[in-house]
């Protein structure tokens, strides 16, 4: 079997980057070993970037149709009473709007509706999209792809090979790159509960040593994040779905009753952080997207979107090398010298907000809520902090921007314009160079 471009593995990166490789004429085959949707939570926050990404795969009306609207995270500092409706200390709300774009919020997409929805894009160009469902990727032999279906063996030769495989990635293995992995001293436990009508806002509840991250979903529904000690998870079982009702009612009594709905530790699930990044993105005419070149603590909620990013940056530069006539390895360069930098930026990002809520003392408590309080009395801040999340641009932080967050210099009164942001928003030379060279 012969192909332009084979991706391992049919995730929201696989999906994203084979949808838009089939739109624009290019022979793409995707393997993908599940054969039905997966009960493993995965990314549901769906960047402003990514929106915009999913808008020119002409597929944002649908992910918006089943989506829900976050325009606003609120930050919320509590002193937690046992029994007893909690007591705010600070809140914070950080608003998407401060970015100069048109896409002025984030969504939160269930992530099989969001895959879904991409497949099927892919399918209305079945001249040149071929899905392999319940395939499983063996590697590679006498340089081309093994997959497995249905217990058969079949060889696929490409012009280029990329590996969305996630954590576990074959592809990844036969580039022989480096893989650095940071651990954090924290697990997470996440599950969707029921939530009231008008519980609308993302929100995220600390104490001094508490944290609950809320997301809603479509249909009344809300994604929760609880924080727990790494290695705490057998301990927290053995004290009972009570412990988690109690923990849920003190620290947001909107969901005491939704958190009821838990009946069974089974759909409970727990989160292990870590984060890695690789330090090549492709050897010869083998290339690595997603989880397989990098992953980011989930705090920012930027994992998917990094996928989606990575898909949007590799497959317009294999379908201009498709329309223009160029080899695929040689131009493979490209998409490191775009997404590498980027991605590390973000994992940096991501990697101070994990340290922001990890360590358990009044006085740290104390010093979070001022730099977050920081962030939105300082309108550069605000901007800078949402516009490096929505993944529209890059506006890095100063020594000056960190002294007035840690209080040692006053806040500036002057707001940032939007001509003034435009220049740290990402163009499209700077999305995609290869055009104009």
């Amino acid at each position: 079997m012969k192909t332009d471009v084979f991706i391992a593995g049919g995730g929201v990166g696989g999906l994203a980057l084979a949808a838009k490789l089939a739109s624009r004429g290019v022979h793409v085959t995707i393997a993908e070993q599940l054969k039905r949707e997966s009960p493993v939570y995965k990314g549901e926050l769906l960047q402003p970037k990514t929106l915009a990404i999913l808008e020119r795969l002409g597929v944002i009306d649908e992910i918006e149709e089943c989506g829900h609207v976050l325009d606003q995270l609120r930050f919320q500092e509590i002193k937690r009473r046992p029994g007893q409706a909690p007591e705010e200390i600070n809140l914070t709300e950080l608003d998407y709007g401060r970015v100069a774009s048109v896409y002025d919020h984030a969504l939160m997409v269930p992530h099989e509706q969001t895959k879904a929805i991409l497949r099927n894009k892919g399918k209305e160009y079945e001249e040149y999209y071929h899905y392999l469902g319940g395939a499983r990727f063996l590697g590679f032999e006498n340089g081309m792809a093994k997959v497995k279906q249905n217990k058969e063996v079949t060889y696929i030769e490409a012009q280029v090979y990329i590996g969305a495989e996630g954590r576990s990635s074959p592809t990844r293995d036969a580039m022989n790159v480096h893989v650095k992995r940071k651990d954090y001293n924290h697990h997470f436990l996440t599950v969707t509960i029921p939530r009231p009508e008008d519980f609308t806002k993302g929100k995220v509840i600390t104490t001094s040593s508490c944290f609950l991250g809320l997301f809603p979903l479509p249909d009344n529904e809300v994604r929760t994040v609880f924080l727990i000690k790494a290695g705490e998870y057998k301990n927290v079982k053995e004290k009972g779905l009570e412990y988690l009702y109690q923990a849920y009612g003190e620290l947001e009594p909107e969901l005491a009753e939704g958190v009821r709905s838990i009946k069974d530790w089974k759909t409970v699930q727990l989160m292990i952080p870590f984060t890695y990044h690789v330090d090549h993105y492709y050897s010869g005419n083998l290339a690595i997207i997603g989880d397989a070149a990098h992953t980011v603590h989930p705090m920012a909620g930027e994992g998917m979107n990094l996928a989606i990013q990575d898909a949007d940056v590799l497959g317009e530069l294999l379908a201009w090398c498709k329309e223009e006539g160029k080899p695929f390895d040689e131009n493979l360069h490209y998409y490191e010298d775009v997404r590498k930098p980027r991605v590390s930026f973000l994992l940096q990002l991501s990697h101070l907000s994990a340290l922001v809520y990890s360590f358990r003392f009044e006085l740290w408590r104390q010093i979070r809520s001022r730099a977050v309080q920081r962030i939105y009395d300082d309108d550069q801040l605000h901007v800078k902090q949402m516009l490096n999340i929505s993944g529209l641009g890059r506006w890095d932080f100063s020594l000056f921007d960190r002294a007035i967050q840690g209080s040692m210099l006053p806040t500036r009164k002057k707001k940032v314009t939007d001509r003034k942001q435009q220049k740290y928003l990402f163009s499209e030379e700077e999305d995609y160079p290869w055009r104009y060279e």
